[in-house]
């Protein structure tokens, strides 16, 4: 089944690829690497302030959306998408605050939805006391091209 079957399965709609807010390039290709810049969640706050756990797994997703919008734009399909080989997840939270974790599954649980096993990861899942914009979650990604 073509990715975009399966997305269509899923009832999943890619945004178009968001245009870069600064000096830089939405992807770079090196070789058979993708390398997708940081997207960022349309929601913006803190985790552990004025942002759920449960709002911070969708912001992520939202942030998988635009990774897979943005590996399209770059591919052409994302048939082409050999491996998701890891995810840097940035979570806008308090000091106190420790569900980075659970926050990022949004974005990597459905990396899994839509390529199965080639979508398991490498992963980073990190505190950050501020992201551009104040919003609540930036992911990057790393695909393998097939």
């Amino acid at each position: 089944m073509s990715i975009e079957s399966k997305l269509a399965e899923l009832g999943i709609t890619l945004p178009d690829a968001p245009a870069p807010a600064a000096n830089y390039v939405p992807y770079v290709i090196s070789g058979n690497m993708l390398f997708v810049s940081g997207q960022i969640s349309a929601l913006k706050g803190r985790l552990g302030e004025d942002v759920s756990v449960d709002q911070g797994a969708e912001a992520a997703r939202g942030c998988g959306l635009s990774l897979l919008a943005q590996a399209k734009a770059a591919l052409g399909s994302l048939d082409r998408v050999a491996r998701v080989v890891k995810l840097g997840g940035f979570v806008n939270s308090t000091a106190d605050f420790t569900d980075q974790p659970e926050v990022i599954n949004g974005c990597s649980n459905l990396m899994v939805e839509v390529f199965g096993d080639k979508g398991r990861h490498a992963r980073a899942a990190v505190s950050s006391p501020a992201l551009p914009r104040g919003v609540a979650v930036e992911i990057e990604a790393i695909f393998e091209i097939a």
